[in-house]
């Protein structure tokens, strides 16, 4: 549950995967970027051609569901082992990131724009 488990833990349960089948060798960066885009590609394929109401349909659909789950772990797992190849703390990457963000788009200019 996302309330139970931390970065660190998932950081450290993809970290064991890979480690117990020998595939760091093959996760460098570049490939780790390439495979995550191509997750991410596989999850937006689940709805492309559909409009937004009919995403929502499909996605309270149990098989829908567990499809969109499946490919949205995919690109986290990816993303885990980007960092984790990389030496990037999730959590402080994010934080910052955000912080960025709140400079670039302040809320009192930027709520409800695009």
């Amino acid at each position: 549950m996302d309330t139970e488990t931390t970065i660190a833990d998932l950081k450290t349960q993809v970290e064991d995967f890979v480690k117990e089948r020998d595939w760091a060798q093959f996760h460098t960066p570049k490939n780790l970027s390439m495979a995550l885009a191509i997750e991410a590609s596989e999850l937006m394929d689940l709805f492309k051609w559909y409009t937004d109401d009919q995403v929502k349909d499909r996605i309270s659909s149990k098989p829908m569901s567990d499809e969109a789950s499946d490919e949205l772990s995919d690109v986290i797992i990816y993303a885990l082992c980007f960092a984790n190849r990389s030496g990037i703390d999730v959590a402080d990457a994010i934080k910052s990131k955000i912080e960025k963000n709140r400079s670039k788009y302040p809320a009192d200019e930027f709520k409800g724009k695009f």
